[in-house]
């Protein structure tokens, strides 16, 4: 079925249960997104969904309030069980981020949540696991190496969710995510649900192969990018993309941005032209550890940090609120990640602005690019007023060593000075 309707539906037209009715009304969640609205009456009368929409239109809440009021409102089979729901994600931020809003949605239903992702918490998250929860979040490593040492069982997993199903296949984890499904229940056993910002043809013989008769949930199929995200494109050579960056940089002032590259010596690049002409930014691709990862997101998200250099690891799995502006300093050369970034503006309803270079290298992925989203994204020719002559790049390890020394140079007037009954050395 395909929706693209224009009516808007209330939360309270569904029979929820009435605790996540609460929680709802407390947040302000009034009206249905449109996949909200075309896919929770399906869930909730326990119809397998695959659903596709694009990035940002609530499909989180859909799957959560889903599978929330399926848990509620039926007991387990097994008083027993180690895990009744299971919430499969791509990549770590994305897990984070469902367990966030399903911990805001379990205000009132008290159930046992838990989160599980590689690189941190080894044995904090395999406690958690100990005594069984009702619903576990999670990425498809460490979920699978809890699953072989036996810390849980997926016998008795009445509701499974894939979300970014098609981001699963992209980062080779699609034999992790059969290896699970097929130590479940049977399909027709259990609630079923995929999600995607696109469904193609892989992805969907996986929901043929693995589901009780998924229900297909298109809303605007036609159109690949959400509608509130204004597009533009420059035509640049190499040698001025930093100088209009560093310009469309210092004349929009944008409040909170995402600079796209495609590699990551393009970040440190990047990074080091902003730092060097006094434009505060860090960088964020895929050998970032974890714990820095989640602190530069949220220094991002509470407004400490203005700008995030990112390569195409952040493009899905971000989900941080009010980001005013995308730059694609590199256009993608896969033409779904163009999508993907430029979603990351324009989120639940908001507005916001996308911007592309189309330099000497990566030009010749614009064909494609258009071709996919079937429109040309307006070009704007370079006003020669805007582009800025940067200053010199700062060196990215001279940078953080006076960081560190600024932040523990306190540290050490304190010692020197913090104990007025001490006596000099000589003495």
């Amino acid at each position: 079925m395909t929706e693209n309707k224009n009516e808007i539906t209330g939360f309270n037209h569904f029979s929820l249960d009435e605790r996540l009715l609460k929680v709802l009304d407390e947040i302000g969640f009034k009206s249905c997104t449109p996949i909200q609205a075309a896919t929770l009456p399906l869930a909730l009368k326990h119809q397998d969904i695959a659903g596709q929409a694009q990035t940002g239109t609530g499909k989180t809440a859909a799957f959560l309030l889903a599978t929330f009021n399926y848990l509620l409102n039926l007991q387990p089979a097994n008083e027993k069980t180690s895990l009744r729901a299971l919430i499969i994600a791509p990549t770590r931020e994305l897990a984070i981020q469902i367990h966030k809003d399903a911990m805001t949605f379990n205000k009132y239903a008290d159930l046992e949540i838990a989160l599980v992702y590689g690189g941190v918490d080894y044995e904090k998250q395999r406690a958690a696991l100990k005594d069984g929860v009702d619903i576990l979040i999670g990425t498809p490593g460490r979920l699978i190496d809890y699953f072989k040492q036996k810390v849980f069982s997926f016998k008795d997993v009445e509701v499974i969710v894939l979300d970014e199903a098609d981001r699963m296949f992209d980062l080779g984890f699609i034999s992790d995510i059969r290896y699970m499904l097929r130590r479940m229940p049977k399909a027709d056993n259990r609630l079923n649900m995929l999600f995607s910002a696109t469904l193609s043809f892989r992805v969907m013989e996986l929901a043929y192969e693995h589901m009780n008769d998924p229900k297909l949930v298109e809303v605007n199929p036609e159109q690949v990018t959400a509608d509130k995200v204004s597009q533009l494109l420059y035509h640049v050579s190499n040698d001025e993309k930093i100088p209009l960056l560093l310009g469309l940089m210092k004349k929009i002032d944008p409040t909170r941005s995402i600079v796209f590259v495609n590699t990551k010596r393009a970040a440190e690049k990047v990074w080091s032209y902003l730092e060097g002409n006094d434009i505060n930014a860090a960088i964020l691709s895929g050998d970032v550890p974890q714990k820095k990862r989640q602190r530069l997101f949220n220094e991002f998200s509470n407004g400490e940090l203005k700008v995030l250099v990112a390569t195409d690891l952040a493009a899905r799995g971000l989900h941080i609120p009010e980001v005013s502006h995308v730059f694609n300093y590199d256009l993608p050369q896969n033409s779904e990640d163009y999508v993907h970034r430029i979603g990351r503006t324009a989120r639940a309803g908001a507005s916001g602005d996308a911007v592309s270079f189309a330099c000497e290298e990566f030009v010749y992925s614009l064909m494609d690019i258009e071709e996919y989203i079937e429109y040309s994204i307006p070009v704007k020719p370079i006003d020669e007023s805007i582009l800025i002559e940067p200053k010199p790049p700062i060196a990215r390890k001279h940078h953080e060593n006076a960081q560190h020394q600024k932040k523990h140079s306190g540290k050490k007037r304190r010692r020197i000075h913090g104990n007025k009954n001490s006596k000099p050395a000589s003495q």
